[in-house]
């Protein structure tokens, strides 16, 4: 089985959105599906997952411009889950950053 959450989305966008709605941000695998998102996020923090939305963000392509010629290149593509845990709940690795 291949690992489900890679790590936990910390931005100041989503930190405004954990303390007013109470959701939480991970960049998941690419290949897991909600179902494995909510379970994985249920197992690890001990809480009770009440929805998960998922966006799957592609690699922008970039190009750098040096005195021996031009270099393309691509940033790589990632999955985002957002996850709604039930009323009260919270995850204790967010409240503490």
């Amino acid at each position: 089985m291949h690992q489900i959450l890679i790590r936990p989305l910390i931005t100041e966008k989503m930190s405004d959105i954990t303390a007013q709605h109470g959701k939480y941000g991970f960049i998941v695998n690419p290949k897991a599906n909600k179902i494995e998102i909510a379970k994985a996020v249920s197992e690890k923090f001990n809480v009770h997952v009440v929805s998960v939305t998922t966006l799957n963000h592609k690699g922008k392509t970039k190009t750098q411009f040096r005195k021996s010629g031009r270099y393309t290149g691509k940033t790589s593509k990632f999955k985002k889950a957002i996850v709604t845990l039930k009323e009260g709940e919270t995850i204790d690795i967010f409240e503490e950053v």
